[in-house]
């Protein structure tokens, strides 16, 4: 009889065929439970403690999600997926999660007829592509003008946040700031970056009703002399930089050698009509306002103050960038290159205020600013984080809206409207073979995103999805689940309605990562870290901890 080969290291674990596959089903499932509560505007909230001792409270599945450290890799793929969700649109974080683990779940009984997974992912796709036309078919356009139209939208996205209590002020917020940054490109295209020039402000103290959005930028920074530099002016003229206004330090261990005193002195000299230098080219452009990303010298500063400029110094860059577009100024890389077009005058007014123990400088009141702050206020530093979370969706939303104007029915409505598509057209002879099977699964797994919200307000459950199935037989496409009391109620009269890119990106998502996750059929852990060697070496290099260094031997002789 023939021994047994040893390929792999014994240290090595391995799963694979069915055993790898179910794993992976059950990875998702448990993920999906975590969240499944925080679905709806009856959310449950969950309080996170991290390793430090603070706390997280929220019921964003992806603030949630990226709290918990888990083991499974298919666990972490699919942890990952809300992440994509939150950056590309802004919402629907813990639907696409839910969607998800339900997608991996109906596969299950299809695998244990084995069934072959390329089988199962074919029938998967395939229903990819008809809920896409169905979503196309039930979208309308809107008009992104109408404030009150926008502001309805808005609020009923995250009327399952915390802040829904605080009436429409987040969703003010979100689409003043997203109109304020929107540029329009070139061939007709709007551009919204909201990640670079929306910035979201945290100030604890006085009430939420407090936060507002500025009409150009905010930062936490005083002017370099306080005592002597205006800290108020009107109309200012700001001039932005990227340069150090210091004399450049020299390598470590400059040598110099002086024959004679003088030499010092001249040397100092030097130094000091150098900057006088950039401080008189600075001026000569009479601007009021300074502000330079890297050090300025209190030498430059005595220059700047003797001819009335006010200098702000260490700024981060994409604050500057965001005074920039406020002001509409150009930041110069060395003071020689300065023109009069860099310099900004479209803000209003300069100003330095005290909040409670922080100075923060205002650019204000200026003539269509392209970057915004948004000052957030409130009584404590874990409900400015929750508001802040929540804002961030509000923005995602508002944003959506306006780079692709089109709505669908919200409260599940949309998904149990492509379930029953997906149904007709298969009964209709859409698909042939044995990819009838996954075709209609998928129908039936987006049905968990009503059943879930029937759940988390407490109705009966049965009873409510075959009233909601009745209706969308009946061609009734707006009807959905009301989140609050748990109704089957039209969506048109509720007022509830959801960006078509947020619902399309979370069916698209999940459907991939359910295709992905079921084509791994072999599990490998365990695997030692490979050694970094260059070309040619024969050794890894020795790295020293620290602990077993001689120190005499560090010192140079």
């Amino acid at each position: 009889m023939q021994a047994p080969v040893t390929v792999l290291q014994t240290n090595t674990k391995r799963e694979s065929g069915r055993k790898a596959q179910l794993g992976n089903i059950m990875a998702g499932k448990a993920v999906a439970d975590i969240v499944r509560t925080t679905l709806g505007p009856r959310a449950m909230l969950k309080m996170l403690l991290d390793a430090n001792g603070s706390i997280v409270l929220t019921n964003d599945g992806n603030a949630i999600l990226r709290e918990i450290d888990v083991s499974h890799p298919a666990a972490k793929s699919i942890i990952d997926l809300s992440r994509t969700q939150d950056q590309e649109v802004g919402d629907g974080t813990t639907s696409v999660i839910i969607l998800a683990g339900e997608m991996l779940g109906v596969a299950e009984q299809f695998l244990e007829r084995n069934l072959h997974p390329t089988v199962i992912i074919r029938g998967y796709l395939k229903a990819l592509k008809d809920s896409e036309e169905i979503l196309n078919e039930l979208s309308f356009p809107v008009d992104v003008e109408n404030t009150d139209e926008m502001l309805k939208i808005v609020t009923s996205c995250i009327g399952t946040k915390f802040t829904q209590r605080f009436g429409d002020l987040i969703g003010r917020l979100a689409i003043d700031a997203v109109r304020c940054v929107m540029t329009k490109l070139p061939n007709g295209t709007p551009e919204i970056d909201v990640k670079k020039y929306a910035k979201i402000e945290k100030i604890p103290g006085l009430d939420i009703e407090d936060s507002k959005v500025l009409d150009g930028v905010m930062f936490e920074k005083d002017v370099v002399v306080p005592a002597r530099m205006r800290r108020k002016i009107e109309n200012p003229r700001i001039l932005l930089m990227d340069c150090p206004l210091e004399y450049k330090k020299g390598e470590n261990q400059t040598q110099v050698e002086l024959s004679k005193e003088e030499d010092f002195a001249a040397l100092l000299k030097a130094e000091e009509d150098w900057i006088k230098g950039v401080c008189d080219t600075i001026a000569s452009f009479k601007p009021d306002v300074v502000i330079t990303e890297k050090g300025l010298s209190d030498l430059a500063a005595h220059y700047l103050t003797k001819s009335g400029i006010s200098a702000i110094r260490r700024l981060r860059k994409t604050d500057n960038n965001r005074i920039a577009r406020a002001c509409g100024a150009t930041i110069v890389n060395r003071p020689e290159e300065i023109k009069e077009s860099d310099i900004g005058t479209r803000a209003g007014l300069f100003e330095v205020s005290k909040i409670g123990d922080d100075f923060y400088t205002f650019i204000v009141n200026c003539k269509e600013p392209k970057a915004c702050s948004i000052i957030l206020r409130g009584a404590s530093k874990d409900v400015l984080n929750e508001v802040e979370r929540n804002i961030h969706d509000a923005l995602g939303v508002a944003r959506n809206i306006m780079m692709d104007p089109r709505l669908v029915p919200g409260g599940g409505a949309v998904e149990m409207a492509v379930s029953r598509g997906l149904a007709e057209r298969a009964n209709a002879g859409a698909v042939e073979g044995p990819e009838v099977g996954p075709y209609k699964a998928v129908g039936q797994a987006l049905e968990v995103i009503p059943r879930t919200l029937t759940q988390n307000c407490g109705a009966n459950v049965i009873r409510t999805l075959t009233k909601l199935r009745a209706e969308h037989a009946e061609k009734h496409i707006n009807v959905g689940i009301n989140g609050t009391t748990g109704e089957v109620v039209d969506m048109k009269e509720l007022g509830i309605w959801d960006p078509y890119a947020v619902r399309l990106q979370t069916i698209n998502t999940a459907v991939e990562c359910a295709c992905l996750l079921l084509r791994i059929d072999d599990i490998l852990s365990g695997l030692k870290k490979k050694d970094k060697m260059a070309p040619g070496q024969t050794r890894a290099p020795q790295v020293d901890s620290g602990d077993n260094v001689d120190s005499e031997a560090m010192l140079p002789e």
